[in-house]
């Protein structure tokens, strides 16, 4: 079977500078509530994710990588300053923000992460599970 007859997901940046494409299984949608995140998107940001090794760009020209801590990296454009991607360099998975996945997406969101460093400007709603820091590796 060929990449292009399991592709599960495409996506882009805003300008089309970065496109790409999963070919394997999304994770369900996390709302992550860092400050981290919440600086560098602007607010809270719901990230999907695969495995590493089932993302292929089909176009990276723009693609620029920022060392944002210890641990991760993050994927941003340069023509058009979307933020994409968070990638742990100490493990194979690659975190994808849900917003650029294009629709539609057959994912829904499992949880609420960080909310102990969440903004004091909003309050969380719903019923999702939260998590004061990151989603327990049990789940």
């Amino acid at each position: 079977m060929s990449d292009q007859e399991k592709c599960t997901a495409t996506g882009s940046c805003l300008c089309g500078g970065i496109r790409y494409e999963v070919t394997g299984d999304l994770n369900p949608v996390t709302y992550c509530h860092c400050k981290q995140c919440r600086v560098w998107h602007g607010d809270v940001i719901g990230y999907s994710g695969c495995d590493r090794e089932d993302l292929k760009f089909l176009s990276d020209d723009t693609l620029t990588w920022f060392h944002s801590s210890e641990i991760g990296r993050r994927g941003f454009c340069t023509g058009c300053g979307s933020s994409l991607f968070w990638a742990d360099i100490t493990e194979g998975y690659i975190a994808i923000t849900a917003g650029s996945i294009d629709e539609p997406t057959g994912l829904k969101a499992k949880a609420h992460i960080f909310t102990g460093s969440s903004g004091d400007y909003y309050e969380i709603l719903g019923d999702l599970p939260c998590y004061l820091e990151s989603t327990p590796t049990s789940e």
